[in-house]
């Protein structure tokens, strides 16, 4: 067992020789087994930049991260370490672990079960318990693996799906692009992608353009991707369908499939027409990450109904939203599927200031002063603000019930409800920054390193 001494040993033979990578790694293992997390997150961080490849150095890295209790940033390194033929055994049961705290059972099974394949060793035999997974000496049986789901962490057999699916809703939105606050590019992106094909279909059609096709957006919660979905189909005065998890998921085999291409017939029945699909990487996760074969098929039915496969998808515009995509999988993003993948960052200031407007528009108000609260709300979502206009208004509600009148909100009101506001942007980007760094493949995340100045 380390201790302190053992410590400033290892510090000072470091100080002489810097480069000794197994020295360092030696001198970050010691500072875990004293519980001085930070301290070896540091030299473990030191240990990758002179080795970056080194898997077992980043597997450690993460172990650390799971310690300080940061999850995310422990995970992004383990879905890595737990891709591909090559997995790190170790790595698959942390991830497993991470994945069962955070709700992923089925998941969770899944990288359990590659981890102990590679190595029965890393067996525990408590986490195989609760997630339901045979012992490696129980007799094969490749039926069952077959035609059985792990749902929450058990084996249910194959039944007979009910004959009905749900039908979808669908609206005509009364609000449009004047109701979002900011997002002038995103804005231009959709406009060029699915109005102008409406207004100037002759343009279109001599280069042989279709008006429909997909955009993906993605960024932290709460800062408006939604909104502007329903906008769109305002904006062009058309139908909107909105797609939730539950609107697809069943319990019956085979039913997610039939959800999944009745939502996009409604959609295809009511051109023109936004379908929207909210936190869609539930719905199209990384099929590689995936033993069971209902995830799979689910993933390759929403792909044909994005190559319009049996269907005309004209006039059908497919917006989808997430705050993960570096779950969603890589075949979403070719060409004809989400030709367009746009980075929605946080409102900046005239965006923040232009949200405030709307939000303000309607209530009683004292010359509040928009631009000073925008200058105060760095880093807020549009969710963020209008929390916080919602926490004024709270406090000015029982001076209103006791005088019978409304009292006008004022910039004071607004500073002291934002001073008790946080932006609830900034765990996003902590994850997002992981991935940013150490899984931009491709450039896929470009946006990100320039909206946090990494490069």
């Amino acid at each position: 067992m380390a201790d302190s001494e053992t410590i400033k040993a290892l510090q000072a033979a470091l100080a002489v020789s810097p480069e000794n990578g197994p020295l360092r790694q030696h001198l970050a293992a010691s500072l875990m087994q004293l519980g001085r997390y930070e301290e070896a997150e540091a030299e473990y961080r030191i240990c990758l930049k002179q080795a970056p490849d080194d898997r077992d150095l980043r597997f450690e890295l993460a172990d650390c991260f799971k310690r300080q209790d940061k999850g995310s940033a422990a995970m992004v390194i383990l879905e890595d370490l737990t891709q591909g033929s090559r997995v790190h055994p170790r790595a698959c049961v942390l991830y497993a672990r991470l994945l069962v705290q955070s709700g992923e059972v089925e998941q969770a099974v899944q990288v359990y079960r590659a981890g102990i394949e590679a190595d029965p060793e890393v067996a525990d035999p408590v986490l195989a318990d609760t997630l339901g997974v045979r012992p490696q000496s129980a007799p094969a049986n490749a039926s069952w693996q077959d035609s059985h789901e792990v749902v929450d962490g058990r084996v249910r057999g194959a039944m007979e799906a009910p004959p009905e699916a749900p039908v979808a809703d669908v609206e005509r939105p009364k609000v449009n692009f004047a109701d979002v606050g900011g997002m002038a590019d995103l804005k231009e992106d959709i406009r060029m992608k699915i109005i102008a094909p409406l207004e100037h279909p002759e343009i279109y059609a001599a280069y042989g353009k279709k008006m429909g096709g997909g955009i993906l957006m993605y960024g932290p919660p709460g800062c408006g991707k939604t909104h502007l979905a329903r906008a769109t189909a305002g904006e062009i005065r058309g139908n909107f369908v909105s797609v939730g998890i539950d609107d697809v998921l069943d319990m019956w085999i085979g039913n997610s499939e039939r959800n999944l291409h009745g939502l996009f017939e409604t959609a295809r029945q009511n051109t023109p027409c936004v379908l929207f699909f909210d936190e869609v990487d539930a719905l199209g996760a990384n099929r590689a990450d995936m033993r069971q074969s209902g995830g799979r098929h689910l993933i390759n039915q929403f792909l044909a109904e994005l190559d319009g496969v049996e269907a005309n998808n004209e006039g059908v515009l497919v917006l989808a939203a997430t705050n993960a995509p570096w779950h969603l999988d890589p075949a979403f993003r070719r060409p004809g599927r989400f030709d367009q993948v746009i980075f929605v960052p946080p409102p900046d200031r005239p965006a923040r200031a232009d949200i405030l407007r709307l939000l303000l528009a309607s209530k009683p108000t004292d010359g509040v002063d928009v631009d000073k609260l925008a200058a105060k709300t760095e880093g807020f979502s549009g969710a963020d603000l209008k929390g916080m206009v919602d926490q004024a208004i709270e406090g000015k509600l029982a001076e209103a019930m006791r005088t019978g009148r409304p009292v006008p909100l004022t910039t004071k009101d607004l500073l002291a409800a934002a001073k008790k506001a946080h932006g609830s942007t900034k765990e996003w980007f902590a994850t997002a920054k992981n991935y940013a760094l150490y899984a931009n493949q491709g450039g896929i995340y470009d946006d990100i390193v320039r909206y946090m100045k990494l490069g």
